[in-house]
């Protein structure tokens, strides 16, 4: 700690605003299903999934050796390369949250920092097999796992709710199934602290590397695991209420049911590439799972057009966090200046994007589940409600007397059915209408 210098200072505190804005944009990604189905009200579920994105984050550092070690080549990486490519993730996450599209902020790094190191040193600074191994293919693959073990899942499970018989049957499966959300959105959590933590990590690590305070291939130390899963666990905290609510509704109406297999299937894939390595997308991962579930439900209904608005984020992230993170280090090439105006840059754009977010804000309240909707009147009970009878005179004297309809008032608003034709009224008690 005490070899570290005012301008790593600066990277370290940049690495933990992109780990809180990581953590705002992809709290969606754990807790948008179940809080669209009305399993956990949105203020408890963020607070849920803050604590086990912090929990999480000391449960691997697999990722964060991957990001420290294995994309980025680490001899006569500037510190000033780092920090680049921080500007370029952070402003990505910010602007793609301001339109409320689930991008990857994965991506939004990995662009960023392969922009800004071919800007530094050219493309032999990066080690493309990594980068297709680790980060492209799992890119691909992992939305696609997801969405189909989703789908399959979601099949299973409605195919073995289908022998339910009755409503009281019907509520306690409904039950059961918002426990099992609950379950599954915090093993979500737990995945999303261990696998998104950890590169905020590799990228502090990285950060002490280049600047002489720690070892070639050194694991991330201690203060960098607590701080950097205290910065997700706040930005979880304060919910990114936009992509929560496009990741909730947006896409598709989720039931209990295809929540629960959404989450289960998403988990399984994070924690699993984690294990391995792989340094995947939780964003991707996790809305893929939810279209999977969207399809697998009969009669479920996908909204592609906004299926396709997240597609093209995704394909834009990389490149256009890279165009950004190559311009920040074009910039900070050219001496102190050039880092300050960087500076500027960031914090000028942060403050844009977050006064544009505040014409239409989108808060906890707006996100929540609405109540069962009454079941509309049909026709006949419209009918009814349409016709009153008038009242007859006795009545019409009490009603603008200002007085109380007595029991014989009442009885004279009484109506009796027409009697059919060709039936004869009694001519001694004629037919009232």
């Amino acid at each position: 700690m005490e070899h570290i210098t005012l301008l790593l200072a600066i990277v370290i505190v940049t690495a933990l605003v992109f780990d809180f804005t990581n953590g705002f944009h992809d709290t969606a990604n754990a807790m948008a299903t179940t809080i669209s189905t009305g399993a956990l009200k949105p203020k408890t579920a963020v607070a849920m999934s803050a604590a086990l994105n912090l929990v999480g984050a000391f449960l691997s550092v697999e990722v964060a050796k991957t990001i420290s070690g294995g994309i980025i080549n680490e001899n006569g990486l500037r510190t000033e390369v780092i920090f680049a490519a921080l500007v370029g993730a952070i402003l990505w996450n910010l602007l793609t949250w301001l339109v409320g599209l689930p991008s990857s902020s994965s991506h939004a790094l990995f662009g960023g920092l392969i922009g800004a190191a071919v800007m530094s040193a050219g493309w032999s600074s990066v080690d493309g097999g990594t980068v297709v191994t680790k980060v492209l293919l799992p890119a691909v693959a992992a939305p696609v796992v997801a969405g189909l073990a989703a789908l399959l899942a979601t099949r299973l499970t409605y195919r073995i709710g289908g022998k339910v018989r009755n409503d009281a049957q019907e509520k306690a499966t409904a039950k059961g199934y918002r426990a099992g959300q609950i379950a599954s959105a915090g093993l979500v959590s737990l995945a999303h602290g261990t696998n998104d933590a950890q590169k905020t990590m590799g990228i502090i690590t990285l950060a002490l590397v280049t600047g002489g305070v720690l070892s070639p291939g050194s694991n991330p130390p201690v203060w960098v695991i607590v701080s950097a899963g205290m910065a997700i666990a706040l930005g979880t905290y304060l919910g990114g209420w936009r992509i929560i609510r496009t990741m909730g509704s947006g896409l598709t109406e989720l039931k209990p049911p295809q929540g629960f297999a959404a989450q289960t299937s998403a988990a399984t894939v994070i924690l699993a590439s984690s294990h391995l390595g792989f340094s995947l997308s939780t964003t991707q991962s996790c809305s893929g799972a939810v279209l999977g579930a969207g399809v697998g439900r009969r009669g479920g209904v996908v909204r592609w057009s906004t299926a396709t608005r997240m597609f093209v984020a995704w394909g834009l992230t990389l490149p256009a966090a890279g165009l950004v993170g190559a311009g920040a280090e074009f910039l900070t090439k050219q001496g102190t200046w050039g880092v300050v105006a960087v500076a500027v840059l960031l914090v000028g754009g942060s403050a844009a994007i977050w006064l544009l977010s505040r014409r239409k804000p989108v808060g906890h309240g707006d996100v929540a589940p609405a109540g069962p909707a009454a079941e509309p009147a049909g026709v006949v009970t419209t009918a009814i409600a349409a016709v009153t009878p008038p009242p007859t005179g006795a009545a019409a004297a009490t009603a603008d007397a200002g007085a109380t309809v007595t029991a014989d008032a009442a009885t004279d608003l009484m109506t009796t059915i027409p009697a059919p034709a060709g039936t004869v009224a009694d001519p001694a008690r004629p037919a009232t209408v």
